[in-house]
Order: structure tokens, then sequence, then C-alpha cells
């Protein structure tokens, strides 16, 4: 699935590079790991082989998905059903952790409407940070661009939208 020098999103934690495939024997059984470097920390992971796809481990999006992040990004027509911080939180922490780039988009763009209608909690406050620095990172690197201009393309999607945007809660 991956060589050494390929990039891969890991869910949750963002881009990393493949630097090494290991072999370890853990319990008299021989098992192979990708070692991955993540790009924003340098923190490194050693995941199986064989349940690389099952834990979200994917390759970095495509222009056409770019497009589609971006398309949710500016979706304008939501409506947010009466719920709990915390039971939004665990919502939306679920849809980080799936790895898709799609449901991260989402998180974010939900956080981002919602703090214009009512104050987040630090919880919801910390996951827009991170689910903002994890999709900054990955199209960044998809479109091969700074990360300071996806930031300010972003933020210029949400200062547009915060006049048009009627948020029932």
């Amino acid at each position: 699935m991956f060589n050494v020098g390929d990039l891969a999103v890991y869910p949750a934690h963002g881009v990393g590079l493949i630097e090494g495939i290991e072999e370890k024997s853990i319990s008299g059984i021989e098992h192979i790991f990708y070692v991955i470097r993540i790009l924003d920390n340098d923190m490194k992971i050693m995941v199986p082989r064989k349940n690389a796809e099952h834990i979200g481990l994917r390759r970095v999006i495509s222009d056409s998905e770019v497009e589609q992040v971006y398309a949710i990004l500016e979706k304008k027509d939501i409506k947010f059903i009466p719920q709990t911080w915390n039971r939004r939180y665990r919502e939306y922490m679920d849809k980080i952790k799936t790895g898709s780039i799609f449901d991260l988009a989402t998180v974010l763009r939900d956080l981002y409407i919602l703090q214009m209608d009512k104050p987040l909690s630090f919880g919801e406050k910390k996951m827009l940070d991170t689910a903002k620095s994890l999709l900054v990172k990955e199209l960044s690197v998809a479109k091969d661009k700074k990360e300071e201009e996806i930031t300010e393309g972003i933020e210029s999607i949400f200062n547009n939208v915060s006049a048009e945007v009627e948020v029932e809660v």
C-alpha cells in the first residue's frame, strides 16, 4: 500500500512521512510495520501494515477531493440539532477519528458557524483548532501551498459566511 518516502494521513494526527517499513517479532509472530513521522510534531508512529486500512491510514487527497473539501466548507444552509456541547463534542471527535478529510471539513465548518451564534466550550474551541490544523496541513501538502495561504483562504470563507448564516440551536 505504501512505500518509504510516501506521504500518508494518520487519523487525528495528520500528514506523515513513511520513513521505514520494519519487521518486528511480537510474541514469536513476525509483523510488518510502517514507521511514520508526523510532519506537524515529529511524532513517530508504528502502524501494523495489515491494519493500516482498518485504522484509516490513507494517501493525501487528490485535486478533485480538495475541491470537495472547499465545497463542504462553503456550504451555508446547515441546521443544528439542539444538543448539549458534550454530545456534540463526542460526535465531532468520532468524525475526526474516522480519518475522512470530508468529516474533518464538516467538523471545522460546523464549529466555525456555531461559534458565530454562541460561545464554544473549551473542548469545542480546542477541537476547532485541531480540525483546522489537520485540514490546513493536508490541504497545503495536497495543493503544494504554504499553510498560511490555506489558512487565509479558509478564514475568508467563514468571514464571508458570518453575515449570511442563521444558526438554529
